[in-house]
């Protein structure tokens, strides 16, 4: 594969990536506050500015293996998750629902909000490309962070639904999150359920 091919399909890719996660954060961010946490923005992530929720590991590090690994067919990451004083929040037990999941519904409404604008811009050319590629991104991320394992915000759904003693049983099991997510990618789990998941709401959107 051509090298400068390859690294102009990172940038993009990347770039991309990084506007769905600044959505996502900012989301949680904004939330948070209107609930009553400020924590999010005397910390200054409740911004759009992407420089604000960049993680070296997360954000950078592991998009460029996982894109090199995949001779450039597959780029995600996460962005640093935005902070939370749940005891400033004024109900925490149905707050956290709010906040986890406005990062994903961030995300499908800028997503929906694409998927009108491809209808009416030519069906080929670099801003279709471009725009055809952040709605997938943000489609992929809005249902991936909802998969109920922490520290993904399907987690924290759950754990605001679930009673009180096994709400905090459910929260142990974040220092193992990730290893059962690589478990579950090396399956190949997230390939039957996510990806078929993915397309559904895009065709749902009108895009095919």
């Amino acid at each position: 594969m051509n090298l400068l091919y390859l690294i102009t399909s990172f940038v993009i890719s990347f770039a991309l990536l990084l506007i769905a996660m600044t959505v996502h954060e900012f989301a949680h961010g904004l939330a948070a506050y209107k609930l009553g946490d400020s924590t999010a923005k005397f910390s200054g992530r409740l911004t759009l500015n992407p420089l604000a929720h960049i993680d070296p590991f997360w954000t950078i590090l592991l998009p460029l293996v996982l894109f090199l690994s995949t001779a450039g067919h597959f780029v995600f990451g996460a962005a640093k998750p935005v902070p939370i004083n749940y005891r400033a929040l004024r109900n925490p037990k149905r707050d956290i629902i709010w906040i986890g999941i406005s990062g994903p519904l961030a995300n499908f409404m800028l997503a929906f909000i694409i998927a009108q604008v491809l209808k009416f811009i030519p069906p080929a050319g670099m801003s279709t490309y471009l725009l055809s590629n952040l709605l997938l991104i943000n489609v992929v991320l809005a249902i991936f962070n909802l998969i109920p394992i922490p520290p993904l915000d399907g987690s924290r759904v759950l754990m605001g639904l679930l009673p009180a003693q096994l709400s905090e049983e459910y929260a142990r099991l974040e220092r193992y999150g990730f290893i059962i997510l690589f478990v579950f990618i090396w399956l190949g789990v997230f390939d039957r359920v996510l990806w078929p998941l993915v397309g559904l709401v895009i065709r749902l959107m009108g895009v095919q």
